[in-house]
């Protein structure tokens, strides 16, 4: 084989071997990345099913129900204008409360509720992720406008 020919398959080699290292480190952080998405964007479909990613807003008031397992929790997360079921195994937060902020990582299944895998409840009174924040004033601000468009009946 002739030098040239050596060196240009030298270099095709390390070509192929960046692109799959690359590919494989691509591929990692895909698999890694998880979005945030708020109830509203879930409701109108935004969200993927059957892909973790995150929701975030208020717990309902009243919609916490503990099975009888003593493992197995079920509450609605909110943003004031869509509502998402969610559904949890395990141990809950001690800050955890109905009306308080609340994120989720989980997956949607095809009938609409959110099987959770990790719960996390905001901390004080003055911390909420600015996802879950920004979700529910967009939420309040949509409730606004619309109560003002309806039109009253003559």
């Amino acid at each position: 084989m002739k030098p040239r020919h050596r060196r240009l398959a030298m270099v095709a080699g390390g070509v192929a071997a960046l692109g799959l290292a690359a590919a494989l480190v691509f591929s990692a952080l895909e698999r890694n990345l998880v979005f945030f998405f708020s109830p509203s964007q879930v409701a109108a479909q935004e969200a993927p099913i059957g892909r973790t990613f995150r929701i975030g807003g208020l717990v309902e008031a009243g919609s916490v129900q503990r099975q009888p397992d003593g493992r197995t929790v079920r509450f609605v997360v909110t943003d004031t204008a869509q509502r998402i079921p969610v559904v949890f195994q395990g141990l809950l937060p001690d800050l955890f409360r109905e009306g308080k902020g609340v994120v989720t990582q989980g997956r949607l299944d095809g009938s609409g509720v959110f099987h959770a895998t990790e719960v996390l409840a905001k901390h004080d009174e003055n911390y909420m992720p600015v996802e879950a924040g920004d979700a529910i004033k967009n939420a309040q601000a949509a409730n606004e406008r619309a109560a003002r468009s309806v039109v009253p009946a003559p």
